[in-house]
């Protein structure tokens, strides 16, 4: 890849935009060479789609916990019950903040601990 002179053409304060450039070794290669695919092992998330699935799943425990607490409520009125589903509310959507500022595996690591905390309190200490 080289850089090459766009726009206003001084040379000071040009913008600089890649472009492709054959090498001897690109022209020696066939045009009907195939280019190898990645491996299944390096395809990793961009970190946008990390954010984005994220969010999403945030968004859903927070549909969940919504579902959850109110059919709780429904059940047995109870002030521990609100305040266990409310917190793990509240967690969702701190989760869905954070993804939006790009702090992807902090926010994946709350949202894990915190749901399964949520739970683990809904089990142990709501009669």
């Amino acid at each position: 890849m080289t850089e090459s002179l766009t726009e206003s053409g001084e040379q000071g304060r040009a913008k600089l935009i890649p472009s492709r450039v054959m090498s001897t070794s690109d022209q020696d290669q066939a045009v009907d060479t195939p280019i190898p695919a990645p491996d299944a092992e390096e395809r990793r998330l961009t970190p946008r789609q990390a954010r984005r699935l994220r969010i999403v799943l945030s968004s859903v425990g927070m549909a969940a916990m919504a579902v959850v607490l109110g059919l709780r409520i429904a059940s047995r009125s109870s002030v521990l019950v609100v305040g266990v589903y409310g917190l793990a509310l509240i967690l969702c959507g701190i989760v869905i903040e954070l993804s939006r500022n790009g702090r992807t595996r902090l926010g994946s690591w709350l949202l894990g601990i915190g749901l399964v905390a949520a739970i683990g309190s809904d089990w142990l200490l709501i009669p």
